[in-house]
Formats: structure tokens, C-alpha cells, sequence
């Protein structure tokens, strides 16, 4: 069900955000906004459950990393209920998308959103970090509200290039985690995030592999 008072909460939002979504796309991501309002009631995808907060939490959260996907191909590890995944890929539609959730539940809806929104640009794996097996690594991985840097690292970090990045999305500025890095990785960038609407921090942290010493 879409309330009456999502699209100009979306399209205030991005334009406070000056991100530039055409209309067609704005109409796709409230279509799966709508989805994910639908089955969250029986299956639990994400903990905001005020409809008044989605549009700010959930679409224009996810759309806030924008400027930093450069890759041609992203991978968006515990994708969840498609966050940031999905209105990403709506909104770059040139670009590919790959979705990795673990939990069987999560996967079909994510596999439903592909379906109904006619995402031409996502798939889908059902599966562990830990066992996924790419043709080639990927140059950027997207993470939000998934766990630990140093797990990311420890599950992820053989399926991250190189040269590659972890984009990984935060709350509040994890001095902690940050501190817990494994040796030989590091926080090239962070980054403040503004999310009309959101309330809190928010934070992006672009975590790559140290510079070998000289």
C-alpha cells in the first residue's frame, strides 16, 4: 500500500539531496517501497515499520551512498530487504547488481522486487559470503546494517579486487569497529551523510586494503 504523502516526500528529499531521479524512476522506487511495506508485515525485512519514516530510512537512506558507486558492477553484501540494492539499481540503471542475503526468506522477496519492478540489471544470490564464488571479484561491496568492519573484512574480503572499496553504511561514526580493523586495511575516507528526515548520524565508510609500506 503507497501513501498519499510518499511522493512528495521523496521528491523533496532528493531534491534537498540534489540528486537527480527522473519521474519514472521516483515512480519505481515507491512501487518497491511499496513491496517492501507489503511483505515486511509477514516477513520481518526491516525494522522501520512507521510508514511516515520509510521514505526518508529505507530510499533516500540508500540513494545517499549514490555519489560514491562508481563500480560497473556492485555487489551488496546481507542485501536484506534490498537496502541499499535495489534503489540503487533503479536509479542506475547502466550499472549491474548483485544482491547476497543468507536468510531464504529475504532472497524471495528480493526475487519478487526483480520480478515485479522488471530489474533487468539485479540478481540475486541466496547464500554466505564465505561460499560465494564470482567469475571475478567485484571492485565495490556495499553493506548497510549488516555487521562488524572486521567481519566484512573476514567474509568479504576475498570476493573484494585488489584495488577494490567496502562501502560500508553506518550510524554513528564506529570508532570502535574502525579501531578492530584487520592488519593490512584501513578507512581510506569517510564520509557524513545527509538523509532528510532520517534523524541520527549516518555515516559511509570506504574501507580498502593498506598501502603496502615502502
Amino acid at each position: 500500500m503507497m501513501q498519499t504523502y510518499w511522493p512528495r516526500q521523496l521528491r523533496e528529499g532528493l531534491a534537498e539531496m540534489q540528486l537527480p531521479v527522473g519521474e519514472p524512476q521516483q515512480q519505481q522506487l515507491l512501487a518497491f517501497l511499496a513491496l517492501l511495506n507489503k511483505w515486511n508485515r509477514a516477513y520481518n525485512l526491516t525494522a522501520v515499520r512507521n510508514e511516515g519514516e520509510m521514505v526518508s530510512r529505507q530510499l533516500l537512506d540508500s540513494l545517499s551512498i549514490l555519489p560514491w558507486v562508481t563500480t560497473e558492477h556492485l555487489l551488496d553484501v546481507g542485501a536484506g530487504g534490498g537496502l541499499p540494492g535495489i534503489p540503487l539499481a533503479i536509479v542506475l540503471p547502466e550499472k549491474r547488481f548483485t544482491l547476497l542475503d543468507s536468510n531464504g526468506k529475504k532472497t524471495r522477496f528480493l526475487h519478487q522486487c526483480v520480478l515485479e519492478l522488471g530489474l533487468k540489471n539485479v540478481d540475486v544470490i541466496h547464500g554466505r559470503a564465505e561460499d560465494c564464488k564470482p567469475e571475478q571479484p567485484f571492485s565495490q561491496i556495499s553493506s548497510r546494517a549488516f555487521t562488524a568492519l572486521d567481519n566484512i573484512i573476514t567474509w568479504c574480503g576475498g570476493l573484494l579486487a585488489n584495488e577494490g572499496r567496502f562501502l560500508a553504511m553506518k550510524g554513528q561514526f564506529p570508532d570502535d569497529e574502525v579501531a578492530a580493523l584487520p592488519a593490512g586495511w584501513q578507512v581510506s575516507s569517510s564520509h557524513a551523510l545527509n538523509v532528510p528526515g532520517a534523524g541520527g548520524e549516518r555515516h559511509l565508510l570506504v574501507v580498502a586494503r593498506a598501502e603496502p609500506s615502502r
